[in-house]
């Protein structure tokens, strides 16, 4: 029975936590490591598969993640930063949206079935990866004046206002942009598996119950919830990156 006394065994944040596989000294290694370094194996996997010996005339494979590919460097980074200045980020977007992608889609992989980018440490990082480009590169690209300037948005012509804005732009660019950018990715695969745990775990609890209809309602939640899942974890991906590209994008530009 349930600590409510119904006997449903109600999702909450121990649906997160896991025990480890394996324990070496103080580190322990568990599920959600383990996912994320399959998610690295299978993205070099598949690039290296599909480019590693490209041919002129591609195949199914290559066509695919050549797609993908141009999606992120057209869609995102030249739509952002333009041809010129985007090109030699493309294969760090490339890489990220694909990283974020799968390790996202886990969540509705049988046997794993949990979203990597549901633990708050992983978009911390690498919405930090992403902090430590676009900051330095501001003022690589400006000078430490300059890049000031970018960051805090200072104009003078903003009059006696401007120093409220600088305060502002300063917090909002150094402060509150990276909890954010991680934030946003981390809430939405965090919500969805406890949506996506809630309606499985009901279905299996009112299957074993007197009110087998309401199961086969649940059930069919439940796969919409899946195919909804499907959707958001793509559009997170997709939204983390353009982020990324936009933060960069804005380090290059003249004005903030």
């Amino acid at each position: 029975m349930s600590d409510n006394g119904c006997g449903f065994p109600a999702p909450g944040l121990h649906s997160f936590l896991f025990k480890p596989i394996f324990t070496v000294g103080g580190f322990e290694f568990n599920k959600v490591m383990l996912l994320a370094l399959l998610t690295t194996l299978v993205v070099v996997s598949v690039f290296y598969a599909a480019f590693g010996k490209a041919k002129v005339v591609p195949g199914k494979l290559q066509m695919a993640v050549e797609a993908g590919y141009d999606f992120v460097r057209r869609g995102i980074v030249y739509e952002t930063m333009g041809k010129k200045e985007g090109e030699k980020y493309v294969p760090f977007m490339v890489s990220l949206f694909f990283f974020i992608w799968i390790m996202n889609i886990w969540s509705v992989i049988p046997l794993t079935q949990f979203p990597v980018a549901s633990v708050f440490a992983y978009p911390v990082v690498l919405a930090a990866i992403v902090y430590l480009i676009w900051v330095p590169l501001t003022f690589k690209r400006h000078g430490f004046v300059g890049g000031w300037k970018n960051i805090t948005g200072y104009d003078n012509s903003l009059g006696p206002i401007k120093w409220l804005v600088s305060f502002i732009e300063f917090f909002s660019n150094l402060l509150v942009r990276p909890f954010t950018h991680a934030v946003r990715l981390f809430a939405n695969m965090f919500a969805g598996h406890l949506m996506l745990v809630m309606f499985t775990v009901a279905s299996w609890y009112l299957l074993n119950s007197w009110m087998i209809p309401a199961a086969g309602v649940s059930f069919v939640m439940t796969m919409a919830m899946v195919l909804f899942e499907l959707f958001v974890q793509a559009v997170q991906a997709y939204v983390f990156v353009l982020l990324a590209s936009t933060y960069i994008q804005g380090a290059l530009a003249e004005h903030h």
